[in-house]
C-alpha cells in the first residue's frame, strides 16, 4: 500500500492546554523469574562483566542508559506460585522449585536480596507482587514485615541477619497478577479475588497506612471478562487500593502490517474505558477518590511465533519470548510509548515488559555481549525528554485504511513541556509505510525559538534489527531540513519513522 497523499499533518501546541504532568514511573519495567531474564540476562557470575555480587555491569549499564525509574518483581505468573521464603538466607541453603507457570526450575540463586541490590546499582525504585494465586492474605503481610519493618521483629530481624540492616522501604505493591486469567495459577473469579484482594490491602495498610496498591484488572481488553472484572473488583477494593493494572501486547496477524502500525489505537481505547470503569464505580460509590491505572506490562509480543530454541520442560533459564525486533516494531512500540503519555494524567505507572532478553529492548548472550534492541531507542529518549507536563496534542492528518480499526492517522504524537525551562519535546510516529510525511506544528503559544535537535530511527529495511554480530545495524540518525520560522515548525517525518524534536526557549 502507498500513500500518495502528501498534504501535511498539522497540530497546535499551547502550555494553557496540557493533559497532566508525567509520573516518572511511567518509565518502569519489569523483571520476571522467566527464560533469560534474571539468569544470563541480570545475573550471570562468572561472566567478564559481572560484578563480587554476579550482576552484570554491562546490563547495568545499558539498564541505567534506558533511563528505567520502577521495576516490577518477581512477576508475572511466576509470583502466582511464589515461595519468597525460598529466595532469601544463604544461597546454598535456598531450594530448587518447580516453577508451573514457564514449566522451569527455579534456583533461587538470585532472590529479594540481590533483587534489592540490582535496584540500588541501578537506581531504579522496586515495585513488588505479592502471591494471591496459592496464598494469600499472612502471606503478604510476612513478606512486607520482612521488607519494609525497620526491625525488633521475627521477620525484620531475620532480614537484617541476611544483610539488609536497612528496611527496604518498598513503596508500591501489585496485590498478585492476572487473576482474571485461567492461565493463572489460583485464577479466581472476580468476585472471589475482589474479596482477597480487598482482604489483603486491609491487612498490608494495618503495618503501613501510606502504601501504594495496585489490584489486578483485566489480562487484556480482550477478555470476556474485561469492563465487568473491573467494576465488581473495584467495588470490593475502591477505598483500598490506588491504582488498577492493564496488560496489553501486540503483534503482526497474518501479515496485516497497517492494523499492526495503529495498535495504540486499541491501546488508548483500552485506557479510556479502563478510566470510564473507575469512574463509573467511583460515581455509584460517591467517592471523592480517584483511582489511577498502572499498566504494568505493555510491550510488542510475538506470540503466534513457534519459539526457535528448542526448550524443556522445567529447564532452568530456558530460552522464552526472545522475540528480536524490526524497525517496523521498534515504531509501534514507540508509538504505544505516545499512547502511554497521551493519558498521562491517569496513567501514573507503566511497565515494560520485560527488561532483559524476555521481550527486551536488552539483549545478552551467555559469556557474551550486551546489546540494545531497535525498541531500547524510544523508551530511552522519552525517558530523558519526556519528563515535565504532557500537553493537548489533536492532530489534522491524513489518514490511512486498516482492517482493524478504520481509517486512521498518519501521524501520532505527543509532546511535552519542561515548564522550568520551557523547552519542549515532540514525540511523532510517521505510519506511512512508503511516503514521507511533511509536518508542521504551530508554536507560538509555547515561546519556543529553536531546534534543539531532530532524531529519527528509520531504515530503508523495514525488518532491519540489531544482533550480537551487529549490534548497532539501527541506530538513530539525524533528520535534515527541519526548520523554525515564526513560530511554526516545519519537518518531514520519514517513512516509518519514530521521531523525536527538542525544541528550546533559550535564544542561541
Amino acid at each position: 500500500m502507498s500513500h500518495p497523499d502528501t498534504t501535511p499533518a498539522r497540530f497546535t501546541l499551547d502550555p494553557a492546554f496540557a493533559v497532566g504532568s508525567v509520573n516518572p514511573r511511567l518509565y518502569g519495567s519489569f523483571v520476571e523469574h522467566m527464560g533469560r531474564c534474571v539468569y544470563t540476562g541480570i545475573y550471570e557470575p562468572g561472566h567478564p562483566a559481572a560484578d563480587a555480587d554476579g550482576l552484570r555491569q554491562d546490563v547495568l549499564e545499558l539498564v541505567r542508559e534506558l533511563g528505567v525509574t520502577t521495576v516490577r518483581y518477581p512477576g508475572g505468573n511466576f509470583v502466582s506460585g511464589y515461595r519468597w521464603e525460598d529466595s532469601v538466607g544463604p544461597r546454598e541453603e535456598r531450594p530448587n522449585r518447580l516453577d508451573l507457570a514457564w514449566k522451569s526450575t527455579e534456583t533461587n540463586e538470585f532472590g529479594l536480596g540481590e533483587f534489592m541490590d540490582f535496584c540500588a546499582k541501578t537506581g531504579m525504585e522496586p515495585m513488588m507482587a505479592v502471591n494471591l494465586g496459592t496464598r494469600g492474605v499472612e502471606d503478604a503481610i510476612r513478606l512486607l514485615e520482612y521488607c519494609n519493618h525497620p526491625g525488633g521483629t521475627e521477620l525484620s530481624d531475620l532480614r537484617v541477619a541476611h544483610g539488609g540492616k536497612e528496611p527496604y522501604g518498598i513503596r508500591m505493591w501489585c496485590l498478585g497478577n492476572e487473576m482474571d486469567g485461567p492461565w493463572q495459577t489460583g485464577h479466581k473469579t472476580p468476585e472471589e479475588y475482589g474479596r482477597v484482594a480487598a482482604e489483603t490491602a486491609r491487612a498490608m495498610r494495618q503495618i503501613d497506612p501510606g502504601l501504594e496498591l495496585v489490584a489486578c484488572g483485566s489480562s487484556s481488553s480482550s477478555m470476556a471478562t474485561f469492563a465487568s472484572w473491573e467494576a465488581t473488583v473495584l467495588e470490593a477494593t475502591y477505598d483500598l487500593v490506588d491504582h488498577v493494572s492493564l496488560h496489553a501486547y501486540y503483534e503482526e496477524i497474518d501479515g496485516d502490517r497497517d492494523s499492526f502500525l495503529a495498535s495504540a489505537v486499541d491501546m488508548e481505547h483500552f485506557i479510556e474505558s479502563v478510566v470510564a470503569t473507575c469512574d463509573h464505580v467511583r460515581a455509584r460509590l460517591k467517592s471523592d477518590k480517584r483511582i489511577n491505572l498502572s499498566f504494568d506490562e505493555w510491550n510488542v509480543w510475538y506470540q503466534q511465533r513457534p519459539n526457535p530454541h528448542a526448550v524443556e520442560e522445567w529447564q532452568q533459564a530456558p530460552r522464552l519470548l526472545e522475540d528480536v525486533y524490526t524497525v517496523t516494531d521498534a515504531v509501534v512500540f514507540g508509538s504505544l510509548v505516545i499512547a502511554l503519555l497521551r493519558h498521562a494524567d491517569r496513567v501514573t505507572a507503566a511497565s515494560l515488559a520485560q527488561l532483559v532478553n524476555v521481550i527486551a529492548p536488552i539483549m545478552t548472550e551467555p559469556d557474551g555481549p550486551a546489546w540494545r534492541q531497535t525498541t531500547f531507542y524510544p523508551f530511552a529518549q522519552a525517558s530523558a525528554y519526556g519528563r515535565g507536563r504532557v500537553l493537548r496534542v489533536e492532530v489534522d492528518s491524513p489518514t490511512y485504511p486498516t482492517a482493524r480499526f478504520g481509517d486512521v492517522p498518519l501521524l501520532h504524537a505527543t509532546a511535552v513541556r519542561d515548564d522550568e525551562t520551557g523547552d519542549v519535546t515532540v514525540f511523532a510516529v510517521n505510519r506511512g509505510k512508503d511516503t514521507a510525511l511533511p509536518l508542521e506544528i504551530d508554536l507560538r503559544g509555547t515561546d519556543t525559538h529553536a531546534v534543539v535537535e531532530h532524531l529519527v530511527l528509520a531504515d530503508s529495511d523495514p525488518e532491519a534489527t540489531n544482533t550480537a554480530d551487529r549490534p548497532d545495524r539501527v541506530t538513530p540518525h539525524t533528520a535534515t531540513g527541519t526548520s523554525l520560522t515564526d513560530g511554526v515548525l516545519h519537518a518531514e517525518l520519514e517513512p516509518l519513522s519514530w521521531n523525536m524534536i527538542r525544541l528550546t526557549r533559550r535564544q542561541n
